[in-house]
């Protein structure tokens, strides 16, 4: 298979909902970044993240294996205290090899659920 993706990911939009309506976990308010390798080597994956009225947080690391896929929630990140739950942030994906990148948030405040996915960026 050709090898897919860059190496650098810009995705400017993100917001985790602070509530949820139905059941936990899988109905739970999240935001996921999806990672695809089609490289015959793992990709190593540095996840910066900006904030609008804050310093960057530290850099957070995804492993991606051989020609595989990682969906990485960025709810785990906020139980780190990492991603700030109801507030705005952006991420910047840096990868040893080249990866595609896919957004995703499920935004279940409302029992009329709404998923929102998106292509991020590429840079350079």
């Amino acid at each position: 298979m050709e090898h897919l993706g860059r190496r650098t990911w810009g995705v400017p939009e993100g917001f985790i909902p602070a509530s949820s309506t139905g059941p936990e976990v899988e109905m739970t308010s999240h935001e996921t970044t999806c990672i695809l390798s089609t490289s015959d080597a793992e990709a190593h994956v540095q996840i910066a993240l900006s904030f609008p009225d804050r310093e960057p947080a530290g850099h957070c690391a995804a492993t991606v294996p051989a020609r595989r896929t990682l969906h990485q929630r960025f709810n785990g990140l906020a139980e780190e205290g990492q991603v700030p739950i109801g507030a705005d942030y952006a991420s910047v994906l840096v990868s040893d090899v080249p990866v595609v990148v896919q957004h995703t948030r499920l935004d279940s405040r409302r029992p009329a659920n709404a998923l929102l996915s998106t292509i991020s960026c590429f840079a350079g």
